[in-house]
């Protein structure tokens, strides 16, 4: 069957972005015609409250917790969103033991791998985009064990530059058991051309990693602070080509997909 390409958001500092990115990359791919499933995997619930609303677990309720535990398929979790083409498995509250239930598992890095090698409706998708919690906890070593890429959102502050050398080292160390996983590089976020420090930081990161730092940055925007709470992406709240968000989500999507086409091409000549 059909491989989607499989991307993990992660950076152990919170307040980088990484689920406002999830959900307006996820929208403007599939704005541009990709078919794209997000997995929420933060026990914070904050991709599923984003997309659809908070989901309130109910005895008997099957959820993806559930799924990890049987390791068995993710088929039923799958659920549309207001945007076409971009769907989403959600979490509810009892998400927050995975980590827990996990640690005794035999192969507990790999139980996520399993699952969606299991998920027939997988095929259905181009890309599919795991939001991870700030940390590097089992979940989030079960997300990147499962991807083919991870992308690194940073603020444009300069203690969270300082910790990708961190969050670097910490990825390097599980080579072994995701010895596909290749970096598709960092994200600005919460950037201001005005504020010097910005600046700075731009400058330092392209300096220490070069290409690796993406030319599309995602400036600061109140509107992208108010979208989630109700359940809109950045393109229908702000409603406008001109949107600040609009044009930082749109210009990254374009960049994201030129940076995947090398691979892509490789996976064709591979495939005949």
């Amino acid at each position: 069957m059909n491989r989607p390409t499989i991307i993990s958001i992660v950076n152990h500092k919170g307040g980088c972005l990484k689920t406002t990115l999830t959900v307006n990359l996820g929208a403007a791919l599939a704005r541009a015609g990709k078919r794209v499933l997000t997995i929420d995997l933060d026990a914070q619930q904050n991709l599923t409250a984003s997309l659809i609303g908070p989901i309130q677990w109910v005895e008997g309720m099957r959820t993806l917790y559930d799924a990890l535990l049987d390791e068995s398929s993710l088929d039923d979790l799958i659920q549309e969103t207001p945007t076409k083409g971009l769907d989403i498995i959600p979490i509810t509250e009892d998400f927050a033991g995975a980590d827990i239930s996990l640690v005794n598992v035999v192969g507990r890095e790999t139980i996520l791998k399993s699952c969606l090698s299991k998920t027939k409706r997988l095929a259905d998708y181009d890309i599919v985009f795991l939001d991870n919690a700030p940390s590097i906890s089992l979940v989030v070593m079960n997300s990147l064990v499962a991807s083919d890429f991870f992308l690194v959102p940073c603020s444009a502050e300069y203690l969270p530059m300082v910790g990708l050398s961190l969050l670097s080292e910490s990825i390097m160390k599980m080579k072994k058991l995701a010895p596909q996983l290749a970096a598709l590089g960092v994200v600005l976020t919460l950037y201001s051309h005005n504020e010097r420090i910005c600046r700075q930081v731009e400058t330092m990161l392209r300096k220490e990693i070069g290409d690796n730092l993406l030319s599309t940055k995602i400036r600061v925007n109140t509107k992208a602070k108010a979208a989630p709470s109700v359940q809109k992406t950045i393109f229908d709240y702000e409603n406008s080509a001109k949107g600040r968000g609009t044009e930082d989500y749109t210009a990254l999507a374009v960049e994201l997909l030129q940076r995947l086409e090398p691979y892509a091409e490789a996976a064709r000549v591979v495939n005949g």
